[in-house]
């Protein structure tokens, strides 16, 4: 894991069988991160007993719905699209390619996090502009998230009791990046976030939903480009923009419970905006068998959770305090009261293993069908 990628105590933590290291980053760009990162994997395991790569690629568009074995065609067509995912998409890329180099012979699998979106119906996934945008350009409703959004679907599903194919959920994703979708199934049939991860709701340095007529504004009244603009919703707004204090959820809890306004009000925007999406994601289902909360924030911000689900109560969201404090690591992930209509549950989502599951079956198909 490799974190505040960029920054001066930039560090590279390596985990295995319950033993840590962590490694000061002298480079801390992102290729020269990955060149240590992939040279410690391959000093403690060898290639020998390495058999598959996996990737995560934020964005496959219509075409990527499943994970898919890279090669130099499929790297372009990712390439492609990347003007989807500007901000991830070509860093997604330079983890492939140095991989690659690394690891030649291996095969090397892409998993898209747009994936689990793609059965979304037209009328969840569409906009209301002229469909020429969409036969033209692309432009739709993908979803992101993916794969932590079916992991944590399938470990809830399980502690509920169902069989994920006849199961109905709603799970919120809230780290730097926030998504909340609808499953219904096994699969998601409704999102927050959009054609980019700019849309929904609100996260770390991402505005979420604004008005599209704020881009036009802000370019004439500013005299900024629209470029600009975006990027400032991007990487400016979002809790770092309310709180013009940081996009950590840590640094603005402390900060509010000081009694500073700012990350007060970001708190409660977020807090606000996250009840409002999820109350309006039950549309997209005939039940709600449990509302799920994973990622950094959906993980271990008690205070989020209970400021959200209190805003929660008409679809029958009840809190168990003493549970949401223990952020349900005594009570099998539930932490809503016990008879509570609706089920909600703390799940730690594993991408990483999501990812291996992936790739496993990719490569378990492969070796069939050759």
């Amino acid at each position: 894991l490799a974190e505040r990628l960029g920054q001066t105590e930039a560090t590279l933590c390596w985990s295995s069988e319950g033993k840590k290291e962590v490694f000061v980053l002298s480079e801390n760009n992102l290729d020269a991160t990955l060149q240590q990162m992939l040279s410690i994997v391959s000093k403690r395991f060898g290639t020998d007993l390495i058999t598959a790569v996996g990737h995560r690629i934020v964005h496959g568009g219509e075409k990527f719905i499943k994970p898919t074995l890279l090669n130099t065609s499929i790297l372009d067509e990712i390439a492609s699209i990347s003007h989807l995912a500007p901000l991830h998409n070509p860093a997604n890329l330079s983890g492939v390619r140095a991989a690659m180099k690394l690891f030649p012979r291996l095969p090397h699998i892409a998993v898209f996090d747009t994936a689990f979106h793609h059965a979304m119906p037209s009328h969840a996934y569409m906009y209301a502009v002229p469909y020429q945008w969409y036969r033209e350009y692309g432009v739709r409703r993908y979803g992101f998230h993916g794969t932590s959004h079916h992991y944590v679907a399938q470990a809830a599903a399980d502690i509920l009791g169902y069989k994920l194919n006849d199961c109905q959920l709603i799970t919120v994703h809230l780290g730097n990046g926030c998504s909340a979708t609808a499953v219904k199934n096994g699969v998601g049939v409704d999102t927050t976030m959009g054609m980019t991860p700019l849309e929904g709701l609100v996260m770390g340095t991402r505005s979420g939903d604004v008005d599209p007529g704020m881009h036009d504004y802000i370019t004439k009244q500013s005299g900024d480009s629209l470029e600009a603009v975006t990027a400032s919703l991007n990487s400016k707004s979002g809790l770092l923009g309310l709180s013009e204090k940081s996009n950590d959820m840590r640094t603005l809890l402390a900060a509010s419970e000081a009694g500073e306004e700012k990350p007060q009000l970001a708190i409660n925007l977020f807090c606000y905006r996250l009840a409002k999406a999820i109350a309006a994601l039950t549309v997209a289902l005939e039940r709600l068998d449990g509302l799920v909360f994973t990622g950094g924030i959906g993980e271990n911000a008690d205070t989020i959770r209970e400021k959200t689900c209190l805003q929660l109560t008409s679809i029958g969201i009840k809190l168990d305090t003493q549970k949401n404090q223990q952020h349900g690591h005594l009570s099998n992930g539930y932490i809503s009261q016990s008879g509570a209509k609706t089920p909600v549950l703390v799940i730690a989502t594993d991408e990483e293993w999501m990812i291996a599951k992936y790739v496993a079956s990719t490569l378990h198909n492969r070796s069939n069908n050759a």
